[in-house]
């Protein structure tokens, strides 16, 4: 049995359900009216957020999908820094994690324990506790956590709170799927595929401490929906926003790649879902599928009041990551333009 071809097939956040599919879903179900529940499943946020008392709210959030890369150890890093990230793009911290995993009883359990101790260091550098979690006899690998966080109520960061005139921080390159799809057809060089672990196994608390000390209005984290698609869910139905395609950091290769028609199902899926909303002036066609690019274990997108912005991005780039200043926030409603 070719356990490596079991164990990697495609995974990541390009293992996402399509969101036209999910909205279409979510859509029939009853909202849930409690006072206490600050954030729930109809923005389309990161992750829950309810109030214990006055001063204190928990997060509740949970990620899980199959591998993207073969080392198990490294996957097991993503997997865990992927999920961790929903607290920190609603401005909380990290206290508790579980374990999901999915795994085949004839493979080698070592391999399980590679990817667990992976994603265990990633909790402990998140300053949580791994306490538990569930496992399930399947027919492939899939792992994740179920992560606890806590949050000032005062203090949450909502993914649709944006203001006119805010400007949009990125703060890792984007190009992620596009690289692990060119690793998996053998056309990945290894400089392209060490820069994508890098950003995927970098956890978003060192950026989310830097921004508590600004003025930031709405916060989201780049995942399976890509870029355009997260930025239209923040944008809401009230606002858009201008893009600035020169500035978008991403992986160089990622380029060359998608040149190459080494793109991935659900980018594809992303276009057809929010592409309507989008206006590209001039911009070359592969770096529109690296805007639609789904990510896994992607960086934060920050927005933030213009004065801010330039002192915030400072600090941002000392994390040793690529990332910029990509746009701003405008009044045209639901209009992304990508100049």
């Amino acid at each position: 049995m070719n356990e490596e071809i079991l164990f990697c097939k495609g995974g990541g956040c390009t293992a996402k359900l399509g969101a036209g599919a999910l909205s279409s879903v979510l859509s029939k179900l009853p909202k849930n009216y409690d006072p206490n529940l600050l954030v729930g499943y109809d923005s389309s946020d990161d992750g829950a957020v309810y109030k214990i008392t006055e001063d204190l709210a928990i997060v509740q959030t949970l990620d899980f999908f199959p591998p993207m890369v073969e080392d198990p150890y490294i996957f097991g890093q993503i997997a865990a820094a992927n999920a961790l990230s929903d607290v920190y793009a609603m401005g909380g911290e990290v206290k508790t994690a579980l374990n999901i995993v999915c795994f085949p009883e004839q493979m080698d359990l070592n391999i399980l324990g590679k990817i667990l101790q992976g994603g265990n260091e990633k909790v402990i550098e998140a300053g949580g506790v791994l306490v538990g979690g569930h496992s399930i006899s399947d027919n492939d690998v899939k792992y994740g956590l179920s992560v606890t966080g806590t949050v000032d109520p005062k203090k949450v960061l909502k993914n649709n709170a944006c203001k006119p005139g805010d400007h949009l921080i990125l703060t890792k390159p984007l190009g992620v799927g596009i690289i692990a799809t060119a690793q998996r057809v053998g056309e990945c060089s290894r400089e392209a595929m060490d820069e994508a672990i890098k950003s995927m196994t970098t956890l978003n608390k060192y950026a989310a401490e830097i921004i508590r000390k600004y003025r930031v209005n709405a916060c989201t984290d780049i995942t399976g929906f890509g870029f355009l698609g997260h930025l239209r869910e923040m944008l809401g139905n009230g606002f858009g926003a201008d893009i600035d395609s020169i500035k978008i950091p991403h992986i160089h290769e990622a380029l060359h790649y998608a040149k190459k028609f080494l793109y991935t199902s659900a980018g594809q899926k992303n276009r057809n879902h929010f592409g309507d909303n989008v206006i590209f002036k001039g911009i070359p066609f592969a770096m529109e599928e690296i805007l639609f690019d789904p990510q896994t274990s992607g960086g934060l997108l920050i927005s933030i009041d213009p004065d801010d912005a330039g002192p915030a991005l400072k600090e941002l780039r000392e994390l040793g990551l690529p990332c910029g200043i990509v746009g701003r926030v405008t009044t045209e409603i639901s209009e992304i333009i990508v100049n």
